[in-house]
């Protein structure tokens, strides 16, 4: 039986050959795209190899299972994203020890961010996590702020204290005219960024794609694929 290491190299590997071939067919450098690895809901020893096989983007969330993680890997040079619906209770504690937060979706959520950050004394790097699924005024189904809420979201990260807007993050959307155009999806999302730009020349951070559409997330223009099934393995079920 391969030992933990033995396969986490070897899926890393894997997908690293995905990543290339991507960037390759779409004409980019591989250096243009980071790969973060979601490690929610397995151990902190597997962090630890990820860490030695050259991982240094890690992603959580849950703040309950991150929080005892990025602890006992506090020792390590990583930088720690947290890419769940983020409730207002678990801000401070997430501001500990998060370096990005890639679900901005609310006003609410910027103020409890800025509050915390301040009181933490870090600066927090924050995505707006737009929802291609929402209509105007609402949240859509996996979170993120209707497409018309960008500019106002964008705006209060760049005027709260303790905040950096470092861009715009979406999860390909499950309904609405972008369910199963995961290529077209991400291709607006690149529309809305160029928007962003505009006003916040320094936004230039769009995260878009997991294990099975990182390649067309590539090809859109993503700067950062988000990747945990691929490399960790199927999840095991939770409760």
């Amino acid at each position: 039986m391969r030992d933990r290491r033995t396969e986490l190299a070897e899926n890393l590997a894997k997908v690293e050959e995905r990543i290339a071939a991507a960037c390759e067919a779409a004409g980019r450098a591989r250096e243009e795209v980071t790969l973060v690895v979601v490690t929610k809901t397995y151990p902190a020893d597997d962090v630890r190899l990820l860490h030695d096989l050259g991982v240094r983007h890690v992603a959580e969330n849950r703040d309950q299972d991150a929080a005892p993680k990025a602890a006992a890997c506090s020792d390590l040079d990583l930088t720690w994203h947290f890419v769940g619906q983020l409730q207002t209770n678990k801000v401070r504690s997430v501001a500990s020890y998060v370096d990005i937060v890639q679900s901005v979706d609310r006003l609410r959520l910027v103020s409890a961010l800025s509050a915390a950050a301040e009181r933490a004394e870090r600066e927090l790097g924050c995505l707006v996590q737009v929802a291609l699924d929402a209509e105007s005024g609402q949240q859509g189904a996996r979170g993120g702020v209707a497409p018309d809420g960008i500019e106002e979201l964008a705006a209060a990260i760049a005027d709260s204290p303790g905040l950096r807007l470092d861009g715009l993050m979406t999860v390909a959307p499950l309904a609405g005219p972008y369910a199963g155009r995961q290529q077209a999806a991400f291709e607006r999302l690149m529309e809305f960024s160029s928007g962003l730009r505009v006003a916040h020349p320094a936004a230039n951070m769009v995260s878009a794609g997991m294990s099975a559409d990182l390649e067309q997330a590539v090809a859109a223009g993503a700067t950062h694929v988000r990747v945990g099934t691929a490399v960790l393995g199927v999840r095991p079920r939770l409760g």
